[in-house]
């Protein structure tokens, strides 16, 4: 079993049982790779920074997606229930992050469009969606909208001013960070200081802070603005930040094991999010953070504002959606990662052999099913899981699965089927774990290409019943130009791909 636990999957509390974890995770917060240990046995609160929808879905977002859907994948397969929340970012997201100022990224694309903010955060929530179900990304258990939350934020902000962490100018309540930051609590995320934020005086003038650095929990809402809320200060509408505390916290309580996101999110953001969050409850916010890096072109970050995104569709026009989830799969997670055509094509090759492998033993094997406690598959599933135990390393999981299909195409070309049927289930299983469905456009020719390859093999098999060796050579020799490698053996002959 892997990390120790017990048989029974999924979890449940009765056939728990607590003993120490072999996985170990990057702690961004800590900066040290730390055993992963849930505040509450078997059970892990997960959230992770869902998407600002006023675009189409890019890249960058999906390598973002599928490496959080394959960490809670493999949360699960350990045994753990997951409660697994990622937000949807419908309004407060302003176009200047840095500053807390500027548009509303949802609205000022309904003003372009002239239309509702809803149906532009309606249609780009809808073509996410359909973005990451095409991908196989499993979807969260809760996708709570900002918009729909507005009771709970006004809730959280009335607390921290209570508390005496937040202060209302004006009809805008911000957060006291020069205070926060004097106790010593503000930078411990990212290891930035208040000095390091850019300063705005003339927002500052305009908006009555008390000191450049502190941020917006509620803005007051101008004449022109069209999403807005009424509240104890005004109408307005809530800031970028206290969202995704204010909606973890209902769902996950006001302490979660694992919240994710962008690297590029770690500050201010998620410095941020722990300010207010810890601020308002005195408790610690998220025991594990998980920052994944970012995914380049040209050496430079995909991103919506510099234009140098492909969007997820157009990728899917290109390629299988297997292809793009080993492309992702091929860099760890807190790496940064560069797109280009020769890689995706490289990956896209890697799952041929992988795909191969496995038609050439559905056709050899039938439906012999692989037994899970053979030695060779528990020494695959074991070389896989040590990757994924190692901070959920990716590419180690993914050559452990090349190995096994390596073993695989061995096994099946020495008549070894029972050795074959257990790799080809430990391998089925590796790819389960990475999201892989194995059923992309490229399994259908495969498909294709049997038929056609064991047709030529019977033409074969009769030349060679008649001492027409020239004829059977011809064969032989043409499908190997062709990349098909016969083998014969006492029992018969059999193909695989070159």
């Amino acid at each position: 079993m892997a990390s120790g636990l017990c048989a029974c999957r999924p979890y449940s509390s009765e056939c728990y049982t607590e003993i120490a974890m072999s996985l170990h995770i990057t702690n961004s917060l800590t900066r040290r790779k730390e055993p992963f240990e849930p505040l509450e046995p078997g059970f892990v609160r997960m959230y992770v920074c869902g998407p600002t929808v006023y675009d189409s879905p890019h890249l960058g977002h999906a390598r973002s997606y599928v490496a959080f859907d394959v960490i809670v994948r493999y949360l699960r397969y350990l045994g753990y229930n997951v409660r697994y929340v990622q937000n949807i970012t419908d309004v407060g997201h302003l176009t200047d992050e840095a500053a807390d100022a500027g548009e509303d990224k949802v609205e000022r694309k309904a003003r372009a469009e002239r239309l509702e903010p809803m149906q532009i955060s309606q249609a780009y929530t809808w073509e996410y969606f359909d973005a990451m179900d095409a991908l196989n990304v499993t979807r969260p258990d809760i996708s709570p909208h900002a918009s729909g939350h507005i009771p709970e934020i006004i809730s959280l902000c009335q607390r921290l001013i209570e508390r005496g962490w937040a202060y209302e100018v004006d009809g805008n309540v911000y957060f006291d960070v020069a205070r926060w930051a004097s106790a010593g609590n503000y930078g411990k995320l990212s290891g930035r200081n208040v000095e390091e934020q850019e300063e705005n005086v003339r927002q500052t003038v305009l908006e009555g802070k008390r000191h450049p650095h502190d941020f917006a929990l509620w803005k007051r809402a101008t004449d022109d603005h069209i999403m807005r809320w009424p509240s104890p200060w005004g109408d307005g509408y809530p800031g970028w930040h206290i969202e995704c505390s204010a909606m973890s916290m209902k769902y996950l309580g006001e302490t979660i094991d694992i919240h994710g996101g962008g690297m590029e999110n770690m500050f201010p953001h998620h410095e941020d999010e722990i300010a207010q969050s810890e601020a308002a409850t005195g408790h610690p916010f998220v025991r594990y953070w998980i920052h994944n890096g970012s995914l380049k072109i040209d050496g430079v970050k995909m991103s919506k504002s510099l234009g140098n995104f492909i969007t997820v569709n157009a990728a899917l026009e290109r390629w299988p959606p297997d292809v793009l989830r080993l492309f992702f799969l091929g860099s760890h997670y807190r790496s940064a990662s560069d797109y280009s055509e020769e890689a995706v094509l490289a990956a896209s090759k890697g799952y041929e052999r992988l795909t191969t492998a496995l038609a050439n033993s559905a056709r050899i094997l039938g439906d012999i099913e692989g037994r899970e406690d053979h030695p060779a598959a528990k020494e695959a599933v074991s070389r896989f899981t040590a990757a994924m135990d190692d901070d959920f390393n990716t590419p180690g999981a993914v050559a452990a699965m090349f190995d096994t299909a390596t073993l695989l195409n061995k096994a099946l070309a020495g008549g070894e089927k029972e050795t074959a049927a257990a790799l080809r289930w430990a391998l089925r299983q590796m790819g389960s774990i990475l999201g892989l469905t194995f059923t992309s456009p490229g399994a259908t020719d495969d498909a294709a290409l049997g038929v056609l390859v064991e047709l030529a093999l019977e033409m074969r098999n009769k030349a060679r019943a008649e001492k027409d060796f020239a004829t059977s050579d011809r064969i032989r020799d043409t499908l190997k130009d062709a990349g098909i490698i016969v083998e014969d053996s006492p029992t018969g002959s059999t193909w695989r791909r070159a």
